[in-house]
């Protein structure tokens, strides 16, 4: 008897996707999906391109543009795994379309995590050895006694500030 009036779920909602798909939509999503990974891609390879380049302010300004796709990136796989099982039924073909072209997807940023972690430790052992000839600089040469030469005390280090911001 004590009915709740049903509050309308908004379109966007993933559940709501899912419990009223029709294929059409699937094929909607699988495009979508596609559209957004050939864009990440697309980013991720100039990026790719600039790092290489050692262009890293150029590959930095697409930082805003990369974060959004990948959120896209990730509400379409969300949605899509939630179509899996109609997608694997209505249309196999296109299932399997997808993931072929999310295995070159992968490819393409593995190459561009390894060039980033490149850049990165290149960048870092730059700093390590800059630190190292500061240090060396600003370490007395001394002796002790029996004609060793003395460590430094920790007054003797003097810490490097780096800045992030290029």
């Amino acid at each position: 008897m004590n009915q709740r009036p049903q509050q309308p779920r908004p379109a966007s909602a993933p559940a709501a996707r899912s419990a009223t798909s029709t294929p059409p939509d699937v094929a909607r999503l699988a495009n979508e999906l596609t559209e957004v990974m050939s864009a990440l891609l697309v980013v991720v390879e100039q990026e790719t391109e600039f790092v290489r380049a050692g262009k890293i302010r150029e590959g930095m300004r697409l930082e805003a543009q990369k974060s959004e796709l990948s959120r896209r990136y990730m509400l379409a796989v969300e949605h899509l795994k939630s179509m899996q099982k109609m997608l694997s039924q209505t249309d196999p073909e296109l299932l399997a379309t997808l993931r072929r072209h999310h295995e070159t997807f992968r490819a393409m940023l593995q190459v561009n995590l390894t060039v980033l972690a490149t850049a990165h430790a290149v960048s870092e052992g730059i700093v390590r050895g800059v630190n190292a000839e500061v240090q060396r600089r600003n370490i007395p040469n001394t002796y002790t006694a029996n004609g060793q030469r003395a460590a430094p005390g920790p007054r003797n280090m003097t810490p490097i500030a780096v800045s992030r911001t290029l």
